[in-house]
């Protein structure tokens, strides 16, 4: 499988780029069984991902492109990097 700048694909580079990027596990809760818990952090990130998209444009086809843009990101990927780096911070 090819990759994309060191990340699974285009797609999970490029939402961890602009969406994601600056973001820390703390961000989403203070429960630090679930925030450092790869699983429920991709949850998470996925959930933002959906609300920042559904909140910052309109219906119709260009957020229907974005949605689908978004079924093709690695969240797990991009929750276990967003864990190492907080790891390593702390």
């Amino acid at each position: 499988m090819e990759t994309y700048n060191g990340w699974t694909n285009y797609a999970t580079w490029r939402v961890n780029l602009e969406l994601i990027d600056g973001m820390t596990p703390t961000d989403f809760g203070d429960d630090p069984a679930q925030i450092m818990d790869e699983y429920e952090l991709s949850l998470c990130l996925k959930d933002t991902a959906h609300d920042i998209i559904e909140n910052t444009s309109t219906e119709g086809v260009a957020r229907d492109y974005a949605m689908a843009f978004l079924s093709d990101v690695n969240w797990r990927e991009i929750a276990q990097h967003m864990i190492n780096d907080y790891a390593e911070e702390n």
